[in-house]
């Protein structure tokens, strides 16, 4: 019998995959508790148009994540902080002071937990990563001058 599944079947699949199992398996266990329904024509093309949609919006979001990759990687962010003689600052550039910065300056709202970088301690200009998608990176100037 083929099914379509609603919910995830450990060893089966995922949501909206299309299996052919043994009747009795479909009778007496997914049907009844609500984990697939019987792949009927009409399920078939509802599935598939989920797909679709499903597709087009990761396609949607790849290119909305590569322009912000772009006006990324122009941004020069620069930080003031005390320093030593040596170039070591007194204090340190964190990740949520980079994107709230990103924020403020530039209207672009970025998740701390995206800028891949250990708090910035020394004087001069770092380059650091952000990681918008798995796939899909820029990379930022931030600048550290003595105030």
């Amino acid at each position: 019998m083929r099914v379509v599944l609603k919910q995830e079947v450990r060893g089966l699949g995922r949501p909206g995959d299309v299996k052919d199992v043994a009747d009795g398996y479909a009778q007496n266990f997914l049907l009844p508790k609500g984990l697939a329904i019987e792949a009927s024509a009409g399920e078939l093309k509802r599935v598939a148009q989920e797909r679709a949609s499903q597709q087009a919006k990761q396609d949607r979001a790849h290119e909305d994540a590569e322009t912000l990759a772009k006006r990324l990687n122009a941004v020069t962010l620069v930080f003031k902080l005390k320093a030593g003689e040596q170039g070591k600052t007194f204090g340190s550039v964190t990740t949520k002071e980079i994107a709230d910065a990103l924020k403020r300056e530039h209207r672009i709202s970025i998740d701390p937990r995206k800028v891949q970088a250990e708090p910035l301690r020394a004087l001069g200009v770092h380059r650091v990563e952000v990681r918008l998608l798995t796939d899909v990176r820029a990379h930022l100037a931030v600048a550290i001058e003595p105030a």
